[in-house]
């Protein structure tokens, strides 16, 4: 086979195919348009590029359609030209995306989170931020004094997430034995720092972001944010907004395969925006990480 017809596969057949005819099945809740995920029992696979690249979020293996192939089907590259081409002609499903209610969400969303008390002190949550997650007191307080952190149930932390008008889209949630989002939210942005910023740090999770802040003394040019591990259409069009008007958009997502992914996605808004841009990697697997390694 020569090589145009190799490139004309590649093209015409999407990972989404591949996957559903593998037995795996999309997660239209924890999906966005420009990120798919598929499950089929513990697997997961993100399939991105409008369906010509794949990742594996707790691995670092990605590429095209014939190395998914090759994942799923080990054998010789003929015989992944061959598996590819029978599927050639067989369209992806295409989820059904609703648009969530965003008014009736709020309203159920704002009085469980004002029922929730500030963090404090001697609270469980402080605790486990301080103790386990090694963050500094001192970064803390000054989180709970923008009210950004609440004291959820069993020792869990609620990290508030706002849009661009700083409306509640939903929280993280954070604790020993758990970790998620909040039921019925919208993943937008956790923002810690000015709100006047030269520079906007995006990293996937809010402790990873106050960590960050951490690491380089909270800098008061310096927006720290998150995404909560996810890219949702609120999520890119905050990025988008603060990109607009800030000097520098940096990605400081994981040192893995998603991290490097989400990076990509936000080197197109700084291009797109006509913003600087930089690629900051944690030296472990996350902020957190890092600053535990620093005592």
């Amino acid at each position: 086979m020569e090589r145009r017809e190799i490139e004309q596969l590649r093209d015409e057949v999407s990972c989404a195919v591949v996957l559903e005819q593998a037995g795996f099945e999309i997660d239209v809740r924890e999906s966005t348009r420009r990120a798919l995920k598929y499950r089929r029992g513990g697997e997961i696979t993100i399939v991105t590029h409008g369906g010509r690249g794949w990742f594996d979020p707790l691995s670092d293996r990605k590429g095209d359609v014939f190395a998914l192939i090759g994942r799923l089907q080990p054998g010789d590259f003929p015989a992944r030209l061959k598996a590819v081409g029978a599927l050639a002609g067989i369209p992806a499903s295409e989820p059904v995306w609703s648009a969530p209610n965003q008014r009736r969400d709020r309203v159920g969303l704002l009085p469980r989170w004002s029922a929730k008390p500030l963090l404090w002190p001697s609270a469980l949550a402080f605790r486990y931020l301080a103790e386990t997650r090694a963050i500094p007191a001192a970064v803390l307080q000054r989180a709970i004094h923008q009210g950004l952190i609440r004291q959820g149930p069993c020792g869990s932390a609620w990290f508030v997430h706002e849009d661009d008008h700083g409306q509640l889209c939903g929280w993280e949630e954070r604790g020993p034995q758990w970790r998620g989002f909040s039921y019925g939210g919208t993943k937008c942005l956790f923002r810690f720092g000015t709100r006047s910023p030269a520079r906007l740090c995006v990293t996937e999770a809010a402790i990873d972001a106050l960590s960050l802040a951490a690491i380089e003394g909270v800098r008061l040019d310096t927006l720290y944010a998150s995404t909560a591990g996810g890219w949702s259409p609120a999520t890119e069009e905050a990025v988008r907004q603060l990109a607009g008007r800030v000097d520098r958009l940096i990605a400081a997502t994981d040192r893995n395969s998603q991290g490097e992914a989400y990076a990509d996605m936000l080197r197109q808004i700084a291009l797109r925006q006509d913003c600087g841009f930089q690629r900051l990697r944690p030296l472990r697997d996350d902020w957190n990480e890092d600053l535990k390694e620093r005592g």
